[in-house]
């Protein structure tokens, strides 16, 4: 792989970091309801652990609920006890025979500031994701100019095309989490 191949590597690596981070922000609950909120969800269908949303339809009708309306009836069990033995969601589902519906119960103090400290959690190991890749496509570079394929110059302007395209991201994340913690702490 030559030098500018790691650039190019490292900048797509930063842009699938950001997005998986963007992925991460969605599963944080605010205090309204949202269907991405349950996209960690793995419901034993079929003998199988599988997404919540290859069983079932998941709708917000209103912005205090979540209604989940399973492809295969008999999954509606499954569904509602996956949805209620996952601690980091502490939801409650109840279903009528027919659709799983889960009520979001409003936000107290205490656990709009421990979503906060999960949101931090998330944020820094998307800034770890973002170190490693900045430290592989570094060593690339370093090995090319140890190799002596590449001069000091083009070394050092290489270094500065990783620096900005990782400290953009960077700012994206930080700007995102701000915008999620806004979020999170409105009442």
């Amino acid at each position: 792989m030559t030098p500018q191949q790691a650039v190019e590597d490292a900048k797509r690596k930063f842009a699938q970091a950001l997005e998986h981070y963007h992925d991460q922000l969605k599963t944080l609950r605010t205090g309204r309801a949202s269907a991405a909120m349950l996209d960690g969800v793995m419901v034993e269908a079929y003998g199988t652990p599988t997404p919540l949303n290859q069983v079932a339809n998941v709708v917000a009708p209103e912005a205090q609920l979540l209604q989940i309306t399973p492809f295969d009836p008999s999954n509606l069990q499954a569904i509602a006890s996956a949805i209620r033995d996952n601690p980091s969601l502490g939801l409650n589902p109840s279903d009528d025979g027919r659709v799983v519906r889960v009520p979001i119960p409003a936000l107290t103090e205490e656990r709009r500031r421990e979503l906060v400290k999960q949101l931090g959690v998330k944020q820094e190991d998307a800034m770890i994701a973002l170190r490693n890749v900045r430290h592989d496509a570094m060593g690339a570079v370093d090995g090319a100019k140890k190799d002596k394929s590449i001069g000091e110059d083009d070394a050092k302007r290489l270094v500065a095309q990783i620096d900005d395209a990782m400290q953009k991201v960077r700012s994206d994340i930080e700007s995102a989490s701000k915008a999620k913690e806004a979020d999170i702490m409105k009442v």
